[in-house]
């Protein structure tokens, strides 16, 4: 997997800004590469340790994507007051799709990967952009 250093930059910006509230969103791109990291509305009704993605703006992108855009290739989110792995509330949302979930905390960004039951690291190469 690939990750734009633009992406980073924003993951880091949002989560600083949201804290002590956790962030999501959306990650963007094409193939196995994330280009874009598309903020969203945390809905949750505890946003300060869950995090749900505003289903508008998840319909938005894949209308987006449908339409030649970035496809939705994964999810972000922060922990405001832990590390970035997988909470144990994360893994009972594993789905198993496959998609990646970045988790920021601490100022730094991990990527893992949706098993089904529960998540698998994931390295990322970083790249200009």
């Amino acid at each position: 997997m690939e990750v734009t250093s633009g992406v980073i930059a924003t993951l880091l910006k949002e989560a600083e800004a949201s804290a002590p509230l956790e962030c999501c969103g959306l990650l963007l791109g094409h193939g196995e590469r994330i280009d874009q990291a598309a903020p969203a509305a945390n809905i949750s009704p505890a946003p300060e340790t869950r995090f749900e993605i505003d289903p508008a703006a998840l319909f938005a992108a894949h209308r987006a994507a449908r339409a030649s855009g970035a496809a939705v290739l994964g999810y972000y989110h922060s922990h405001p007051k832990g590390h970035p792995v997988p909470s144990a509330t994360d893994c009972e949302h594993s789905t198993g799709d496959l998609r990646v979930w970045a988790i920021i905390a601490a100022g730094e960004v991990a990527f893992w990967r949706d098993s089904g039951n529960g998540f698998t690291p994931l390295s990322c190469r970083i790249i200009d952009g």
